[in-house]
């Protein structure tokens, strides 16, 4: 045999330049296109079939459906996608993955590349040098591009000729010549193969080339595309190791419905097989032996396999779902102290998306928990009657007993540092990505709702003694005065918890608006209440001067608790989809 070690470095080094040149054609897309990607997947709906034409299109375009899957595990992860819509997603990606075959099977077989290729090495180097990001980005596609049709062009000159090297046709009839134990056996090795390369694309096109070189028979060829669909579940399930259960449980359902689809296949395998063989060759020829057909036809079955297996499936999503769901236990993680951040990790420093999502989860943790606590300890009010069906006025007439809470504690042990990491890693968020305006004045909108609730929070300092004092006064004046904002705050945090856990809180951007509005009626100096209150003697000016700081004091904390609900909870799409300005909030930017 003529084929030594140097043959056999010269076909790794072949398939190691088609690897490099698709991770840097794919990697350029994505700098290119990948934001706007992202951004239609994080606003999928529970629409299957949307999904699955996602993940079709993202795939087809960056070439690549473990950077779509990972995309997806990080997602789940971050909670911009739910299970659900993940499983179509990858349905759709698996199918999207077959574009490859088919550009290596139409191009890469009937058109010396390398010719073209140098040419385009020019044009992509040149493009490169350039100043503007989005050009030297394609540039650096087409260098991608001009890599990979080279590397495939060595791979198909490396792989050695059957005929100058009859011993290898003897050595690799002992594994192909066993009918169906011969095509399980490949499917092993195709599982293999995608796992140790990480790239089920690279597996295609060595298969493709070693088809059309007459290494393999069609039957067998079919068998290492069911192992390459299978092993391409590997990438996804090594990326979700450290990743929450959710991610887990996308990952285990990407395995499944490949595993699902091989089992599937293999049953209708050789029907399947015969039915190519005749569309493809209507003069009775066998495919077998034509191999210069086979890889359209190896391209043909990929494709079948992918789409009929996403169209069986696509029914059966809810029950994938159920099955993965109890594949993967739920892990609730200790909820960490108030005085660590819960979602500000690493990990979600991959895309700005989850990034986003992340600083917006924090804040809403720190307005849900602490801010809440301090403000409804301040009015002397029970969070737990606030979240309640009780009637507001009887809830403020049955909360007549002073609760301690030291603000100062509070702030410093449970929201200093988390506010301080917040801001912290939004900046890290502007500094590590190129930001379009509108995520920019996203991420700037959470970090006025922080100030906010900062601004709330020693606001309520101001507050306390004076509640505590007048709140059970003998001046039924000045208890009625201070119940009323006792009432008007209780009310609106309410509000907000109904919209905190509305499915669709948009609906109440109107009534939080007409509260925004209402906010400053609290004053009782704009309201024209506290000259009335001093014209007929009803209260002492000690009382007067309290009762109008308070209430100018609790119109402010009104106006900022409203102004946060709608930054976090209404606005909190836009926020991350960032696609188009946000509405105007007043006072957003003062």
């Amino acid at each position: 045999m003529n084929y030594g070690f140097y043959d056999v470095a010269t076909l790794l080094g072949s398939l190691g330049l088609f690897l490099y040149g698709m991770k840097v054609m794919s990697d350029a897309l994505i700098e290119v296109a990948g934001d706007k990607m992202r951004k239609i997947l994080a606003s999928l709906t529970s629409n299957r079939f949307l999904a699955v034409f996602t993940g079709f299109a993202i795939t087809a375009i960056i070439q690549s459906s473990s950077a779509t899957t990972l995309m997806v595990i990080s997602f789940v992860n971050s909670s911009l996608l739910t299970l659900f819509e993940a499983i179509g997603v990858i349905l759709g990606a698996n199918i999207g993955t077959t574009v490859t075959a088919w550009f290596i099977a139409l191009i890469g077989f009937k058109i010396n590349l390398s010719t073209l290729a140098v040419p385009l090495l020019g044009l992509g180097f040149a493009l490169s040098l350039s100043k503007k990001d989005r050009r030297m980005q394609w540039g650096t596609f087409i260098i991608g591009f001009a890599l990979l049709f080279i590397g495939l062009q060595f791979l198909n000159e490396s792989v050695p000729d059957l005929n100058e090297n009859p011993e290898i046709l003897a050595f690799f009839s002992k594994f192909t010549n066993h009918g169906f134990w011969s095509v399980l056996l490949f499917i092993v090795i195709g599982t293999l193969v995608t796992g140790i390369i990480q790239s089920s694309s690279a597996g295609m096109a060595l298969t493709l080339v070693m088809c059309h070189q007459g290494w393999l028979t069609f039957d067998v060829a079919a068998g290492m595309v069911l192992g390459l669909n299978i092993g391409t579940t590997i990438t996804a399930n090594l990326g979700a190791i450290v990743a929450d259960f959710n991610a887990k449980r996308a990952a285990r359902a990407h395995f499944i419905t490949q595993v699902f689809g091989v089992l599937f296949m293999l049953i209708f395998l050789y029907p399947t097989l015969h039915l190519i063989n005749d569309v493809l060759l209507k003069n009775h020829e066998s495919i077998y032996s034509n191999f210069d057909s086979l890889p359209i036809a190896l391209s043909l079955f990929h494709t079948i396999f992918n789409v009929l297996n996403m169209l069986v499936l696509i029914g059966f999503i809810k029950q994938i779902q159920w099955v993965v769901t109890k594949m993967v236990a739920e892990q609730i993680a200790p909820e960490p102290q108030f005085d660590q951040p819960k979602f500000l990790l690493q990990s979600a420093m991959r895309y700005p998306q989850t990034a986003v999502s992340a600083i917006l989860n924090e804040t809403k943790r720190l307005f849900e928990g602490p801010t809440f606590e301090i403000v409804s300890h301040t009015l002397n009010i029970h969070r737990e009657d606030i979240r309640s069906d009780k009637k507001l006025r009887q809830m403020i007439e049955d909360s007549r007993t002073p609760i301690a809470v030291d603000i100062d504690n509070v702030y410093y042990m449970k929201v200093k540092t988390i506010y301080s990491s917040i801001i912290l890693f939004a900046t890290n968020i502007q500094a590590a990505f190129t930001l379009s305006p509108e995520r920019t004045l996203a991420i700037n909108r959470i970090k006025v709702a922080n100030r906010y609730i900062v601004e709330v929070i020693k606001d309520c300092k101001s507050l306390q003694t004076n509640f505590d004092k007048y709140m059970d006064s003998e001046n039924n004046y000045i208890r009625e005065e201070y119940d009323k904002m006792r009432k008007k705050i209780s009310g609106i945090f309410r509000k907000i918890y109904l919209t905190s856990i509305d499915p669709n809180p948009q609906r109440h951007i109107s009534s939080l608006k007409t509260l925004l509005e209402r906010s400053k009626k609290i004053d009782v100096l704009e309201s024209g209440e506290l000259d009335r209150l001093i014209r007929n003697n009803l209260i002492s000016s000690q009382m007067a001067t309290s009762l109008a700081n308070d209430s100018a004091t609790v119109s402010w904390i009104a106006k900022n608790l409203i102004r946060v609900a709608l930054l976090l909870y209404v606005e909190s799409d836009s926020i991350l989809e960032s696609l188009a300005e946000l509405p105007e909030i007043e006072n957003a930017s003062a």
